[in-house]
């Protein structure tokens, strides 16, 4: 019987040592070189039992240049912006703005986790926000849903028709004036970060 291994192990070869360098211009991610892997990040973080990478191997992803595994894992997704990392680091690193980083760059290169629901859901209201001007959750929920795990509306549907007959949701599509013009300020903030 043949039977095949996938390799886990990486090669400095299939690195990206120039992405590297671009991350550290970022703001908030300046300090990423001076990261002494020492672990406090990933210890003080309180989702790092759920994250397939510890943030500590996030940073350490980055600095090496392996630009598609840093991108694609769920961990930077899983970060709750509750800044413990940041705060307890020794080297001072902005670990939050380093995953918030990752975000933008994962979901501009479509390098995120297929059918996870946090960047479908982050993808989802942009959208929303674009054509309407604000969110509107019955729409985010179903698009996010769908694009990820419709099962999960079955889950939903008791919740929902409470909150619905409680008046804390509506179905009516509401609508800011002026969304030509907060078009317009999103596609010049789109422009000057280069996406």
């Amino acid at each position: 019987m043949n039977m095949k291994f996938p390799r886990t192990m990486k090669f400095q070869r299939e690195a990206e040592p120039l992405w590297s360098e671009q991350v550290l211009k970022f703001p908030g991610c300046e300090r990423v070189s001076s990261c002494i892997q020492c672990g406090t990040c990933s210890g003080t973080c309180p989702l790092s039992i759920y994250m397939d990478y510890t943030p500590r191997k996030v940073i350490g992803l980055i600095r090496e240049g392996f630009r598609e595994d840093a991108l694609s894992c769920r961990t930077i997704w899983l970060c709750a912006s509750c800044y413990s990392c940041a705060v307890l680091c020794p080297q001072k690193i902005h670990i939050t703005d380093v995953m918030y980083h990752l975000k933008q760059e994962a979901i501009k290169d479509n390098l995120f986790p297929r059918r996870f629901p946090i960047p479908v859901l982050a993808k989802e209201f942009f959208k929303i926000v674009l054509s309407r001007g604000r969110s509107a959750e019955v729409p985010l929920v179903l698009r996010m849903a769908l694009k990820s795990n419709p099962f999960i509306l079955f889950t939903m549907m008791r919740s929902g028709w409470n909150l619905f007959r409680a008046g804390r949701i509506s179905l009516k599509g509401d609508r800011i004036k002026g969304v030509a013009e907060l078009r317009a300020a999103l596609s010049a903030v789109k422009e000057a970060n280069g996406a």
